[in-house]
């Protein structure tokens, strides 16, 4: 088995999977082993509120977010931005592991769709449902992956503390605001949106670990640090 292929399943394909297993599990912790339980018994109750407090400017405001994080603008502006990234550093790493990260919470959300069934909140839906599950949501999950992933590039380029923090907050709020606008719109529950943040947040770190990791040469041997390959004389 060649060196890259050992990386790939290491790096990425495993950990995914482990990701993919935990999102199960929390599904069916959240609607059947806890559905009873506080503070799950209490969620319709948040949706209701929302609901309640609807108004004109805020439908607005929400429609906004709800559509920074539809599957087409996600996609949208991931290429966008993965295409500037490449024009701008002149490298693949970085454009790679934002892709990676849109895709791989994609791909979680998608397969937990499947396993866990569970309703959208008994309350007025302000947009048409798509036929997957409640658990989790796939707006915030998106807007996490790739506004956060996004974050973690530009604090990484940033040259001082005050311009990494004001990347962090800027971009932190797309996410917050989509997983907000989910809920207000009677999208999804509060734990929803809260497994959608540990979904697009991993997958983040999982593809930050595989791609942005500089001390991996993907498709040569990784030697330890400090060493060189030896080449011989009749080389």
């Amino acid at each position: 088995m060649s060196d890259t292929v050992v990386l790939i399943v290491r790096r990425v394909l495993l950990p995914v999977s482990l990701l993919f297993g935990l999102m199960v599990l929390l599904g069916m912790l959240v609607t059947r082993v806890f559905a009873r339980t506080w503070p799950f018994t209490v969620e319709d109750a948040v949706n209701r509120e929302l609901a309640a407090d609807r108004t004109g400017g805020w439908n607005d405001v929400s429609l906004v977010f709800s559509t920074l994080a539809s599957t087409q603008m996600i996609v949208v502006v991931t290429v966008l931005v993965a295409l500037a990234l490449r024009l701008w550093l002149k490298r693949w790493r970085e454009p790679l592991f934002l892709c990676a990260a849109v895709t791989a919470q994609a791909l979680v959300f998608l397969l937990t769709t499947l396993a866990i069934d569970r309703q959208r909140p008994a309350v007025e839906h302000m947009d048409v449902s798509p036929p997957t599950s409640s658990f989790p949501s796939g707006h915030t999950s998106a807007a996490v992956a790739l506004y956060v992933g996004i974050a973690v590039l530009m604090a990484l380029r940033a040259h001082s503390t005050g311009a990494k923090v004001a990347w962090w907050t800027l971009l932190l709020m797309v996410p917050l605001g989509v997983a907000l606008t989910r809920m207000y719109r009677g999208m999804h529950h509060p734990s929803d949106v809260v497994a959608s943040f540990l979904n697009g947040g991993t997958c983040v770190a999982i593809m930050a670990r595989a791609v942005l990791d500089r001390g991996l040469r993907w498709g040569r041997a990784t030697l330890p640090t400090g060493r060189r390959p030896v080449v011989s004389a009749g080389s």
